[in-house]
């Protein structure tokens, strides 16, 4: 493809708005217009990013080579199978679907017409994550951490679903074997949903992962630890860098090796910045993406799993 990506962008509420503003700012991308079903919002982000709007979203599908997807969750199978049975690329924000069946419906669609379909899981384009997974080889045990402060975002699903998500697909994107058992806690706090959660993941080559995510906590803490082998890694999500500690060479008159503590440079990038190149480099060349539909797919299966044992543990104390 020579000519520049043309893209368009589906719901521009605050994140598909933002989606806008970075493929007005990426090389060799136009952004073509705007779909919005508040046409008072999509008018005013089409103003600020000068593409145009369209109340029609077949009219916008008939005008791109790509689409951004940033719809409410159940809305997902409604707006991206229309694009993907023309063989549209498609980048759909995370989760894939409500539903394990209409996240099904939508991967084999992708997979019919053979378009690009990329899943929003932000969190795999942070740079100190792509340098984890450079450093690792293979993870012993893993402890994630995601806490946040609450607010009355994306309070119409449960933790699970909104922040422990991203590190379920972090953690099978780390482990590459087969997940064998998962057991989770979790309670209600403040809205009608889950909004602490921890599940603990076995997979079979022995490896365990601990993931804990929480919405109503005093301050913002987001980090990740990971035993390996011959080194111990800690990312903190924020500022992507990264603590390592490993054995050194023991010396002759010594019983234990010195355990060697340093830091890994990363160089921080925006994530969403690289996750929205990152999917414009897959359209322009038709590579797979980072993220594809299965992985997306496979990260709700074990958050359904996580859910469904937490509603177990909590009726059990019924």
């Amino acid at each position: 493809m020579s000519e520049p990506v043309k893209i368009g962008v589906v719901g521009v509420g605050y994140l598909g708005s933002i989606h806008a503003q970075i493929y007005t700012r990426l090389p060799e991308v136009t952004l073509v217009g705007v779909n919005d079903v508040n046409s008072d919002v999509g008018k005013r982000v089409a103003v600020d990013c000068g593409c145009n709007f369209y109340s029609n979203v077949d009219q916008l599908a008939d005008s791109v080579d790509a689409v951004s997807v940033v719809v409410p969750t159940s809305c997902h199978g409604e707006v991206s199978l229309p694009f993907l049975h023309r063989g549209i690329p498609v980048l759909l924000e995370k989760p894939v679907a409500h539903t394990l069946d209409d996240a099904r419906l939508i991967v084999n669609e992708a997979e019919r017409s053979g378009a690009i379909l990329q899943i929003g899981h932000v969190e795999r384009f942070n740079a100190g994550v792509v340098r984890l997974h450079e450093e690792l080889d293979r993870p012993r045990f893993i402890e994630v951490h995601r806490l946040s402060e609450f607010v009355e975002r994306a309070t119409d699903v449960d933790v699970v679903t909104d922040l422990m998500i991203h590190d379920i697909d972090i953690v099978l994107s780390l482990v590459r074997s087969e997940l064998k058992y998962v057991s989770a806690v979790g309670a209600s706090i403040v809205t009608n949903h889950v909004d602490i959660a921890n599940a603990r993941l076995e997979f079979e080559d022995g490896a365990i992962a601990n993931v804990t995510a929480s919405r109503v906590s005093a301050k913002r803490f987001r980090r990740i630890r990971v035993f390996a082998d011959a080194c111990y890694l800690a990312l903190n999500f924020e500022d992507q860098q990264i603590e390592i500690s490993r054995p050194g060479k023991r010396p002759p008159d010594a019983r234990f090796a010195p355990i060697i503590n340093s830091s890994i440079q990363v160089e921080p990038t925006p994530p969403l910045d690289s996750e929205l190149a990152h999917f414009v480099d897959c359209v322009r060349n038709g590579k797979q993406p980072l993220v594809a539909g299965s992985d997306g797919l496979q990260a709700l299966k074990v958050a359904y799993d996580v859910r469904e044992k937490i509603e177990k543990s909590l009726h059990s104390l019924v």
